[in-house]
């Protein structure tokens, strides 16, 4: 169907894994199990879709926005995003949005038609209630959508996965009442999920970050996700029977998203394909399980959701079949200079708890340890919090974050930038594992807490799984008089999500260098000639 936009569509299609023998083209796996290898024994699953823990831009039953932010007063900044439906078949994409500490405020079902796109403004959303508005004089609207009530018919039945009946009967978006309206601002700017009339509420409980914490005192925060799904539901991912009947498992889903920042000294914009979590393996229906394990990843990335609920257990155990994400990433930087350069990261973090209630603290998902950080300017020379630091009292090396936050890589989050050589850049090693007692397992946290422990993943590489998570890089400087220009890119992953935890590293006192989970100097299978770990080469890592 025909719909206007003001926003540019983004879809980057990848293609792998192909290979071309006698003018035919041939499936091939891209895979990073090895046969035989702990629960990889029976080789990838399939060999015509990316049957691989690495993440990259291709259609996804999943997406993530790992940080969005709305400026509720003003409307100084506003987050847009984009899903879109890469199939001929219509497909249904069930968004939550989540608070910085993990707890689900508000979902609503987009239903598409094969090849169809839809934006959607989360300022329109949060502030003035309307999911796809059709009023013109509205962020994303100016012409009719499937999207909206009363415009699903028989005709758009042809996915036999699909049961459009809740969709005809009105649980497509459209005005979300004040009172919902209500609590879901105030949890996002407050972090107290309650409002006037609002049978929900947690009442003073929070349930994400005060608004202290925050830009400013009115500005929204917290993530999303969109899943692929077989129903229109109002049920929430903090409820087992979501993933046991409801999510689906088709890789179709692409989707990008766009900051708009006009407020005072800002003025810029910057946008970024979301993250694509691929169902491995793909297809099927919802709610039916495969015989044996679920899939063939080590864990999942909605593991925590489902791994230790009683709905799921034995074979059941990583039902979404959702890629996992890494926990090591290499993320760039440039803070001063002639342009007036700033770089913040936007950080998306595994919580440790699963499905947070009112009852389950949420506030457990606000302060995550974080195993290592070190900085490095562009002569190479390494900070850390306290390297060669002899003094009293001790400077602190405690660092946190909660599951999604924006810093600047000024700020103490990280460690302090002294470089020898003047210069005004680099990047910075983040070791995002979650650092807590026992890194990472949370044996003595309360009830429904989020296990990471590899008993409750039915494949494993033998060890405490890592936490997930994803970063962002956001630059802004000085572009002109009008304002400031603005570049979001995601940063570098150095291992994926099947990737083991990684050690503490040389620049922090361990025995590791810092580096690609692989390592370098390694031997593939079958050189005889190579030897690990050395190299026909001399000398040393100096800059001339």
């Amino acid at each position: 169907m025909k719909k206007t936009f003001i926003l540019a569509l983004v879809a980057t299609l990848a293609l792998t894994g192909s290979a071309f023998a006698t003018g035919k083209h041939y499936a091939a796996p891209e895979a990073t199990f090895s046969f035989g290898v702990g629960g990889a024994a029976a080789g990838p699953t399939t060999t015509n879709n990316d049957d691989s823990c690495d993440i990259g831009t291709a259609p996804a039953a999943t997406l993530l926005l790992p940080y969005f932010e709305v400026e509720t007063a003003t409307r100084g900044v506003d987050t847009f995003f984009t899903v879109t439906n890469v199939g001929n078949l219509p497909q249904i994409a069930h968004v939550t949005l989540w608070t910085d500490w993990s707890f689900p405020v508000l979902d609503f079902n987009l239903f598409l038609t094969g090849y169809d796109v839809q934006a959607i403004s989360l300022y329109d959303v949060i502030v003035n209630g309307i999911v796809a508005p059709t009023n013109a004089n509205l962020t994303a609207g100016g012409t009719s959508s499937a999207t909206t009530p009363g415009s699903v018919s028989a005709t758009n039945s042809s996915n036999p996965n699909l049961d459009i009946t809740n969709c005809a009967a009105g649980l497509l978006p459209g005005i979300i009442q004040g009172p919902i309206r209500g609590a879901v601002q105030s949890a996002l700017v407050t972090g107290i999920y309650n409002f006037a009339g609002f049978t929900a509420s947690c009442g003073t409980t929070p349930v994400g970050s005060p608004a202290s914490a925050h830009r400013t005192a009115t500005s929204a925060v917290g993530y999303v996700t969109i899943d692929v799904a077989a129903q229109c539901s109002t049920t929430l991912p903090n409820d087992p029977s979501y993933f046991a009947s409801q999510i689906l498992f088709d890789n179709v889903l692409t989707g990008d998203y766009e900051t708009l920042d006009k407020t005072a000294g800002s003025n810029y914009a910057g946008g970024n394909p979301l993250v694509h979590i691929r169902a491995i393996p793909e297809g099927g229906r919802a709610g039916t399980p495969l015989t044996g394990n679920q899939t063939n990843l080590p864990y999942t990335f909605y593991a925590r959701f489902v791994n230790g609920q009683l709905a799921f257990t034995g074979t059941q155990l990583n039902y979404d079949r959702r890629q996992p994400l890494p926990s090591t990433f290499a993320a760039r930087f440039i803070q001063a200079g002639p342009t007036s350069f700033n770089t913040d990261y936007k950080i998306w973090r595994e919580g440790k708890t699963g499905p947070v209630t009112c009852q389950t603290p949420p506030s457990l998902n606000s302060n995550m340890g974080i195993a290592e950080i070190v900085r490095f300017d562009e002569h190479e020379n390494p900070n850390t919090f306290a390297s060669g630091q002899i003094i009293s009292p001790l400077p602190s090396t405690s660092v946190s974050l909660p599951e999604t936050s924006r810093n600047s890589t000024a700020s103490g989050t990280f460690p302090p930038f002294n470089s020898p050589s003047g210069d005004n850049g680099g990047w910075m090693y983040l070791n995002l594992n979650f650092s807590g007692t026992g890194n990472p397992v949370q044996l003595t946290q309360p009830t429904g807490v989020n296990n990471y422990n590899v008993a409750l993943h039915p494949v494993g590489f033998g060890a405490n799984r890592p936490s997930q998570n994803w970063v962002v890089i956001s630059m802004t400087g000085a572009g002109s008089t009008a304002g400031l220009f603005g570049v979001e890119f995601d940063a570098t992953w150095l291992g994926n999500g099947c990737s083991p935890a990684a050690a503490a590293s040389t620049a922090n006192g361990g025995a590791v260098p810092i580096g690609p989970a692989g390592g370098i100097l390694v031997c593939p299978a079958g050189d005889t000639s190579c030897v690990p770990g050395t190299g026909a080469y001399t000398g040393t890592n100096v800059t001339p």
